[in-house]
């Protein structure tokens, strides 16, 4: 499975953005999905994930709950996370990953590259 995420950029605080990760590979519907992300310095954080099943779960970190939805097109190959009320602390690179219902990077096997989002205070 290859990835490709896109949609960051520059947004002020309190504004929204929807990401959008692309997957490649006939399998990608068995897949649990994931977005990530990292600032300078830090170490990459769980934002959310998604199983592959429509009635399987959806688990967010406690930092974006009630803000961001993560979402999948199975039909299309896509994952999307859309952000509501976004804060400066927000900002970082956030990644798509695939292979995993769960919060920790290292159970991923597939892995974007990357897209920056940056909100201003």
């Amino acid at each position: 499975v290859q990835l490709q995420a896109s949609g960051g950029g520059l947004v002020q605080a309190g504004g929204s953005l929807r990401l959008s990760c692309a997957a490649s590979g006939r399998t990608f519907s068995s897949y649990g999905m994931g977005w990530f992300r990292q600032s300078p310095g830090k170490d990459r954080e769980f934002v959310a994930t998604i199983s592959w099943r429509s009635d399987g779960p959806i688990y967010y970190a406690d930092s974006v709950k009630g803000r961001f939805t993560i979402s999948r097109d199975n039909a299309k190959n896509m994952v999307y996370l859309q952000m509501n009320s976004l804060k400066p602390e927000d900002t970082a690179v956030y990644y798509c990953a695939a292979g995993a219902i769960r919060t920790t990077a290292a159970d991923y096997t597939y892995w974007g590259q990357g897209t920056l989002v940056t909100v201003s205070s």
